[in-house]
């Protein structure tokens, strides 16, 4: 697949061939549903807890008469029905955490660039670098690729004035080749890539 390369005041500047094994997938939703669900998971905090029984200090005097009070026998105050009470089966502080092959993560990635890339939905420039950190300098130049809700990827590091720029910007990400992922590509509508971001995602998918 080959794609037009563009600079980010909108003029051609060559073209790039695109392995079709990383860009020319048939993406499958249930991949790309699996591997969106881990990385949610994983980053879920899972901190939340209440007291239950073993947690609440109350009185384990029998509340009331064991017969003839017309309501239930309680032998303790620490149970939910009361004030004070402990929760029954409440959330505890865990992990949310679970295993996928690393094999299906690599796919799922390659579905999700091919996704963009079948969608016409990507852009390939030649770099990322602002000659200022001016928000407005940048907006104006995404505008001119058609660039409102994106995400960018860079090469090994963002270049700082294209970073500042673009922090003030809604609806954008910037990220390094080495942090590309599948939600933060599938949450934008725009993917642009950096003829170095092509790159380093080919040699980490072949």
């Amino acid at each position: 697949m080959k794609l037009d390369v563009q600079t980010l005041a909108g003029k051609k500047s060559g073209s790039v061939d695109l392995d079709d094994s990383v860009f020319a997938n048939e993406p499958r939703k249930d991949i790309l549903h699996r591997m969106v669900r881990y990385q949610l998971a994983k980053r879920q905090a899972g901190t939340h807890q209440v007291q239950e029984r073993g947690d609440v200090s109350k009185t384990t005097k029998r509340i009331g008469r064991q017969k003839g009070g017309g309501t239930a026998r309680h032998g303790n105050g620490s149970v939910s029905q009361f004030r004070g009470g402990a929760k029954a089966h409440g959330p505890r502080v865990r992990s949310h955490a679970h295993d996928l092959p690393k094999k299906v993560r690599a796919m799922a990635l390659r579905h999700a660039l091919s996704a963009k890339a079948n969608a016409k939905e990507l852009i390939i420039i030649d770099d990322a670098v602002a000659a200022s950190p001016k928000t407005a300098d940048l907006r104006k130049q995404l505008a001119g690729l058609g660039v409102t809700n994106g995400l960018i990827v860079s090469g090994n590091a963002i270049e700082e004035n294209f970073a500042k720029a673009a922090s003030n910007i809604p609806n954008l990400d910037v990220l390094p080749s080495q942090g590309a992922n599948v939600y933060d590509i599938l949450k934008r509508h725009t993917l642009v890539l950096t003829k170095q971001a092509v790159a380093d995602l080919e040699a980490r998918l072949k």
